[in-house]
């Protein structure tokens, strides 16, 4: 009987697991794609100004030769 039991307790453990999973972003649908697109469209500018910083880098290289 005892393996019953522990097959009882390892559900009940993993059902707790997975409510905690399906709560841990807290945002619905809609929320979570804005966030994403925020998190996207900051990431853009960041590469966009990267790039001005490497070509304006490469142009100073090119007047000292």
């Amino acid at each position: 009987m005892s393996r019953g039991n522990q097959r009882d307790k390892a559900r009940e453990a993993n059902q707790k697991k997975q409510a905690a999973m399906k709560k841990a972003h807290g945002m619905s649908g809609s929320e979570l794609a804005k966030a994403k697109e925020l998190a996207a469209q900051k990431m853009r500018e960041k590469q966009a100004a990267a790039d001005a910083r490497k070509a304006a880098e490469g142009a100073a290289n090119g007047k000292k030769k």
